[in-house]
């Protein structure tokens, strides 16, 4: 971005940033091969088909009577001729006869039709069926998949259900892309961390324990840089030797306009600055570059702000350096439990959560929107987006992240 290290620039607009971000993303991380049971959380990359027909045979999707449809009468019975449980293989069926079954046993050869146990009934040894339907409760071969069907593409995140999708596919193992290596740093001598004793000016690190848990959610590796002390020196020595440990560098803090902000003139040093300050509040410090090479992202230090930028921003960076391809969380249009009289000149993304109105959910406000103030973090559902420039009054719609969606 021209004049990106001059606060008079004017601010770039969050999806002008994103697209900066994403046209400098890294050669794609390199593949493993691992077993299913050890895939859960990973991107996968390769391209899966179905290798046979699933089911591979008709069978029955209830516990019941496998029959012929066309030798069914209403109110006459039907001889029983055997029993098949899930497992075992049924001969031919005769005519006029219905064989018992049990959910997932294949159907006898001449059966089309299952009925229900508890839709008929046995009297003298015949089976009485009042009602019924050609090719009721069958599951047809192939009728989940196909030999051929695409399973799931390159990229996909390997969640539980597609676990058990490839476990029932004979998948034993497969090729994910290796895990994204993130240097995490924070930066301040006035951080202290959780359970040590703070000093008079001193205070807890917030930014690092919580960026560390999203980014392992997200499934990073995370190499722990710890806190700097505000020194260009020290800052400079630890982001060189840690761009050559990972995939990406993240800090939080330092990224201002103060005397004691170390870490852009550093990047600027040791490798290049290639946007700063983004329309967005709370996060407006926010910047990217890079360090001999490795990617940087650089949050603000307030907490509030650290954890906006990073799911707002980050995030769609870090899943597409991750090789994830699935589509990003999108937002949902509610109406809005407030009004929004004043426009902004940034963006905003304030804490909010659902609320019961009239009509269905509301998108209500925490009254508190500092950038530092966790605790309204902690109590919120979700962000509310409102566009630069915008005002309305209370019912007007408005977009709402569910922090759900964005925390995955």
């Amino acid at each position: 971005m021209k004049g990106c290290d001059c606060a008079d620039e004017p601010l770039m607009p969050v999806e002008a940033a994103l697209q900066q971000m994403l046209e400098r993303l890294p050669p794609p991380l390199p593949s493993e091969a691992v077993p299913l049971d050890a895939a859960s959380g990973r991107i996968l990359a390769q391209t899966l088909y179905a290798p046979a027909d699933v089911p591979a045979w008709d069978n029955s999707a209830m516990d019941g009577y496998a029959l012929r449809f066309s030798d069914w009468r209403p109110g006459i019975g039907m001889s029983l001729g055997g029993r098949i449980a899930a497992g075992q293989v049924g001969g031919r069926l005769e005519g006029g006869q219905a064989v018992r079954i049990f959910t997932g046993a294949p159907l006898p050869e001449g059966a089309d039709t299952v009925v229900a146990q508890e839709d008929c009934r046995l009297e003298q040894g015949q089976l009485l069926i009042d009602e019924l339907s050609t090719g009721s409760h069958v599951r047809r071969r192939g009728e989940d998949s196909h030999a051929g069907d695409l399973l799931l593409a390159a990229g996909t995140l390997l969640r539980p259900t597609e676990i058990g999708l490839l476990a029932s596919r004979g998948v034993g193992a497969l090729e994910v892309f290796r895990r994204l290596r993130v240097a995490l740093v924070s930066t301040g001598d006035e951080l202290r961390e959780p359970g040590e004793p703070l000093a008079p000016g001193q205070i807890h690190n917030a930014n690092r324990p919580m960026l560390k848990a999203l980014l392992e959610g997200w499934g990073c590796v995370v190499i722990d840089g710890g806190t700097l002390p505000d020194r260009h020196d020290v800052t400079r020595r630890e982001l060189a030797a840690l761009a050559c440990e990972a995939d990406v560098l993240i800090t939080s803090g330092g990224v201002s306009v103060g005397e004691e902000d170390h870490i852009r003139n550093v990047v600027k040093e040791l490798g290049g600055l290639h946007l700063w300050r983004l329309a967005i509040q709370p996060g407006k410090p926010l910047a990217f570059g890079e360090v001999r090479g490795t990617t940087w992202i650089g949050l603000p230090g307030n907490p509030v702000a650290s954890l906006v930028t990073a799911l707002v921003v980050a995030r769609p960076w870090l899943w597409r350096a991750m090789g994830r391809s699935q589509r990003p969380p999108q937002p949902v249009v509610l109406p809005s439990g407030f009004g929004w009289p004043k426009p902004r000149v940034r963006a905003q993304f304030l804490r909010a959560c659902l609320a019961s109105g009239p009509d269905g959910s509301l998108a209500v406000l925490h009254g508190q929107q500092g950038s530092a103030q966790l605790a309204a973090l902690s109590w919120a559902e979700g962000l509310v987006e409102i566009e630069a420039g915008r005002t309305f009054e209370s019912g007007a719609p408005v977009r709402y992240w569910p922090l759900a969606d964005l925390l995955s």
